[in-house]
């Protein structure tokens, strides 16, 4: 059951129904009738009929009014990051025939958010408009987990003056929310290749190889004759060659491995925890890079595009909105890192798994990057080991993804470091296929 559902089965299993108060009075009638009858007591049954019509009048005046309502919500931040607060304000417009009712309001919370989103109706500020009434309710809210949700809808409880009856109404639509994750500080990274970033963006330019990106251009002395282009020379009556156009490569490649069966408990159900503690490291050392001056690509580890970052706050929060829906896999297998030795020849390449073995770390390729860094949240106890030994930093990501970072940061190739409080020897860990088999591994990230 959902917390949706759990909250609209407490606040009213039935949206209609009779209280205790409302089913003592109906059962108080009818035991008069019977003792009228037995005692010959006509005064009986005229204290019954005054209870029964009693009931008749506040089930009346519970379920007869029809309501029309508009609820209009506006979040103060655009996007809610995990752990951070915000407002939820809320504008009510109603439409009856008959006064305002009078009791409880509460506005449905996803899990994703933590917040109390209750009150009286009607609302203090509460003002009467031809026609009906309008409010505006202000409620507080905090990122609980990342995703996309939504709050709402309205939920209003209303009862008769004796407290017979309730009745529970959902108004309004839902509004859709997104919590992206957490960005934290992380310790600076000094590249291998002698480039700490940090004052210019510093894209790798080359010439490409493909066919996709040719220009012809006028031939010059020197021009090695395989590279004249016939057809545009027959066109233009000059001696032309293919002139590739320069590409752009990232500095920095940044994997989340979404594969399921990296993300498996011992019960074999997802480990959600630990997903989230590595969406919320991706999503930080991408922006902690982008920062530094390096050009980040996020992509998963079948080379799928996630984001792009190139200094632009749009980028930064697209790349949060894609994270904050990420999720893994179910039956996707690892196919390999993207080909870092094509796609990326400059900088960090930046590894982040979960549940990992000694055969999976042992088939891991960097390509020859700058600084290659292996983050994982459930590596068995030698695979860190095999993985420094081909060269990765490594580090177990455990609760606090800025620790795992800094550890990796600080070691040196040829040296796993382990978080004590890292859940070590997982089980369940898929043993990835072999790099260069797989069409990822010819995925040009650009």
């Amino acid at each position: 059951m959902t917390r949706r559902e759990r909250t609209r089965r407490a606040a009213d299993p039935a949206g209609r129904r009779m209280t205790a108060r409302g089913a003592g009075a109906l059962l108080a009638g009818i035991l008069l009738v019977i003792a009228a009858n037995v005692l010959a007591a006509p005064v009986l049954l005229y204290v019954a009929a005054l209870l029964f019509g009693l009931l008749v009048l506040a089930a009346l005046f519970v379920f007869a009014p029809r309501r029309r309502v508009r609820v209009n919500r506006t979040v103060a931040a655009d996007l809610l990051t995990v752990g951070d607060d915000t407002a939820v304000r809320m504008q009510v417009d109603l439409r009856t025939v008959m006064r305002a009712p009078a009791g409880r309001w509460s506005d449905i919370l996803p899990l994703a958010v933590h917040g109390v989103a209750t009150g009286p109706f009607p609302a203090e500020n509460a003002e009467a408009v031809p026609g009906g009434t309008t409010m505006t309710m202000i409620y507080p809210i905090s990122g609980a987990r990342r995703g996309l949700a939504s709050l709402g809808p309205l939920l209003l409880s209303t009862a008769d003056p004796f407290g017979l009856f309730t009745r529970t109404e959902e108004l309004g639509d839902v509004t859709p929310i997104t919590i992206v994750p957490a960005v934290l500080p992380l310790p600076r990274l000094t590249d291998r290749t002698g480039r700490a970033g940090g004052t210019a963006q510093t894209s790798s330019h080359r010439l490409g190889q493909g066919a996709d990106n040719l220009s012809p251009r006028r031939y010059v002395p020197g021009d090695s004759m395989r590279r004249i282009h016939w057809r545009a020379t027959a066109h233009r009556g000059d001696l032309m060659v293919r002139q590739e156009e320069q590409e752009s490569s990232p500095d920095a490649l940044v994997v989340l491995d979404r594969a399921g069966v990296r993300w498996q408990g011992p019960d074999g159900r997802t480990d959600l925890d630990g997903f989230d503690r590595a969406v919320t490291a991706c999503a930080s050392i991408a922006v902690h890079l982008v920062d530094q001056g390096f050009a980040v690509d996020v992509v998963d580890a079948t080379g799928v595009l996630i984001g792009r970052l190139r200094g632009a706050e749009d980028e930064r929060d697209g790349l949060l909105i894609s994270l904050a829906g990420a999720s893994p896999r179910a039956g996707e297998r690892d196919h390999g890192l993207p080909a870092a030795s094509e796609g990326h020849t400059v900088g960090p390449l930046v590894l982040i798994t979960g549940s990992i073995d000694a055969a999976d770390a042992g088939s891991l390729s960097h390509g020859g990057a700058g600084t290659p860094i292996l983050l994982s949240t459930a590596a068995d106890a030698d695979a860190l080991t095999v993985a420094a030994d081909r060269g990765w930093r490594t580090a177990a990501l455990g609760e606090d993804p800025a620790d795992a970072w800094a550890d990796a940061v600080a070691a040196e190739p040829g040296s796993a470091t382990v978080d004590a409080g890292s859940p070590l020897g997982h089980p369940g860990g898929a043993r990835a296929e072999p790099p260069g088999a797989s069409a990822a591994e010819s995925a040009h990230v650009r």
